[in-house]
């Protein structure tokens, strides 16, 4: 794909990868394998409260072409099939889950040097269209997205945004909700290789009036331990311990609790991710 202002919900991305990404309250543990034939298998359990689920997951390139299938504990089957370039400059996504056929959506995205449009339609009890197009650089990017929804004949939603971004930070304002919040961040770089940074999140609700302000970031430790937290103005603070036990294979320790009810029971998670 060609270099540009990317896809419209890559506006703001930076940030909420920062502040959310990793923020788990659950215990989950996943054994990934790779076989000769370019088959990628991942099998996953995860206990949340007193609820266990799992599900097993297979990938598979061929060329332009990536296959991915997903069975789960519920014996619910997602599978997505992604073509690259059926016609140039192009990515086209088709995704359904059984046993519940009405669930399925095409998207085709398409990539330019100073534009990105992407049209999604989804096939369910109410079909909509997802509209979103960005125009811009690399550095400098201008987008908005709406749903429609043809039954009722109506908007489902609408959003803007407008991103900046620097080799070293990236700024970036969205209008969301119908135009009920606004949202502004901000994401700083602290080294070249880019694996310590800070952040700042601004939120308002013009509906309620409410301003929800967060900060946070993370800190390399050294090449294999990673540190991250977020603290909001509601007194919310959230904790990460990242730490690579073999190459590719990862511990994750997350916790998170209320400094203005310090009696409540803080939430715990963890995971582990172990790669071949």
């Amino acid at each position: 794909m060609s270099k540009g202002p990317g896809l419209f919900s890559d506006i703001g991305k930076k940030a909420k990868d920062l502040l959310t990404r990793d923020y788990i309250s659950e215990q989950k543990f996943s054994v990934s394998t790779y076989s000769d034939t370019g088959v990628a298998l991942t099998s996953t359990a995860v206990k949340k409260g007193g609820l266990s689920t799992g599900d097993v997951a297979a990938q598979y390139k061929y060329k332009n072409t990536l296959i991915d299938v997903k069975c789960d504990t519920d014996s619910n089957v997602s599978t997505t099939l992604t073509v690259t370039d059926i016609v140039p400059s192009t990515k086209t996504i088709a995704s359904v889950k059984l046993p519940d056929y009405n669930t399925g959506k095409l998207e085709v995205q398409y990539f330019n040097h100073h534009a990105t449009v992407t049209t999604a339609i989804t096939h369910n009890q109410s079909p909509g269209i997802d509209l979103s197009a960005t125009i811009g650089t690399t550095t400098f990017a201008l987008g908005a997205e709406a749903g429609y929804e043809p039954s009722s004949a109506k908007l489902t939603k609408y959003t803007a945004g407008i991103s900046v971004t620097k080799p070293d930070s990236c700024a970036s304002i969205v209008l969301g909700d119908k135009g009920d919040t606004i949202k502004a961040s901000y994401v700083h770089h602290l080294d070249v290789s880019k694996k310590s940074a800070a952040v700042g999140e601004i939120t308002r609700r013009f509906s309620t009036n409410e301003n929800t302000f967060t900060v946070g970031g993370c800190f390399a430790v050294d090449n294999l331990t990673l540190v991250k937290a977020k603290l909001n103005n509601h007194g919310k603070l959230g904790a990460i311990l990242q730490h690579e036990l073999i190459p590719k294979s990862v511990l994750t320790i997350a916790s998170e609790f209320d400094t203005k009810a310090l009696d409540k029971t803080p939430r715990f998670g963890v995971a582990l991710a172990l790669k071949p």
